[in-house]
C-alpha cells in the first residue's frame, strides 16, 4: 500500500512539474489520435451522408455490418495493418512499419466503422418532414443534404468525439504496428503497459491520470452536446 501511495505522489509531482517525458508522450498521443480522427472524419462524414440519402439494394445489410464492426478488437486491426506494412507485406516497400504513420492508419481503420455508423444514425434522427418541406420549397438534393447535416451537427460532432476517445484509448494497434519505440512511437497507452510491466508505477500512474483526464474532457463535451 505504501508503494502505491508513493507512486501516486510521485506521479502527481511529474504532472505538476510538467515532466518532459510525460508531456512528450501525451503530446504524441494527441497528435496521432487527432490526425487519425480527422482523416477518418473526412472520409466517414461524406460517405455516411451518401449511404443515408440514397436507397440501394443491401443498404440495411451494409449498415448492420458497419454497426457490428463497432466492437472489432484492436489487436485484429493491428494484425491486419501489421500484415500489410511489415517488410514481407504487400505495402512493405513504403517503409511505414513501426512509424507514427502506420499507427494513424491503424487507428483510422479502427474508428471508421464507429464514425460511419454514428453519422448515419445522426442523420436518421432528423425528421423526414424537414426533408420533405425543403424539397417542396425547391431545394436541390445537395441543399437538402446540407440542411440535414446542419440539423444533426451536434450528434455528428458527438460521433467524432467518440471516435477520438476510441482512438486515444486503444493499445493493441499502437503496440503491434508502432513498436512502442521511445521518443518515436511510444504513446500513453503503450507507455502505461510497459512501465507497469517493469514495476515503474510513477510514470504509469502519471500517464494514467492524463488518460483519465482526457476521458473526463470527452465525457463533459458529449454531455454538453447532448444537452444542446
Amino acid at each position: 500500500m505504501t508503494e502505491i501511495w508513493d507512486g501516486l505522489t510521485r506521479a502527481i509531482e511529474l504532472l505538476v512539474s510538467l515532466d518532459p517525458e510525460v508531456m512528450q508522450i501525451a503530446g504524441r498521443s494527441l497528435r496521432i489520435s487527432g490526425t487519425s480522427c480527422l482523416l477518418a472524419s473526412l472520409i466517414c462524414l461524406p460517405l455516411g451522408s451518401l449511404i443515408h440519402f440514397h436507397q440501394f439494394r443491401g443498404k440495411r445489410v451494409l449498415i448492420n455490418i458497419v454497426q457490428t464492426l463497432f466492437s472489432v478488437p484492436t489487436v485484429v486491426v493491428g494484425l491486419f495493418v501489421f500484415v500489410l506494412f511489415s517488410r514481407a507485406g504487400p505495402l512493405g516497400v513504403f517503409g511505414m512499419f513501426l512509424t507514427p504513420a502506420a499507427m494513424v492508419i491503424a487507428q483510422m481503420i479502427l474508428i471508421t466503422p464507429l464514425l460511419l455508423g454514428l453519422t448515419i444514425s445522426a442523420l436518421s434522427g432528423v425528421s423526414r418532414e424537414m426533408m420533405d418541406t425543403a424539397t417542396s420549397l425547391g431545394a436541390s438534393g445537395f441543399q437538402t443534404a446540407w440542411l440535414v447535416l446542419r440539423e444533426a451537427r451536434y450528434a455528428v460532432l458527438a460521433a467524432v468525439i467518440m471516435g477520438f476517445g476510441r482512438a486515444i484509448s486503444e493499445v493493441g494497434c499502437a503496440m503491434m504496428v508502432g513498436g512502442n519505440i521511445r521518443g518515436f512511437t511510444r504513446v500513453v497507452t503503450t507507455a502505461i503497459a510497459l512501465e507497469t510491466s517493469k514495476g515503474e508505477l510513477e510514470l504509469a500512474l502519471a500517464l494514467g491520470m492524463i488518460l483519465l483526464l482526457l476521458a473526463l474532457i470527452i465525457n463533459i463535451a458529449l454531455n454538453r452536446l447532448q444537452q444542446r
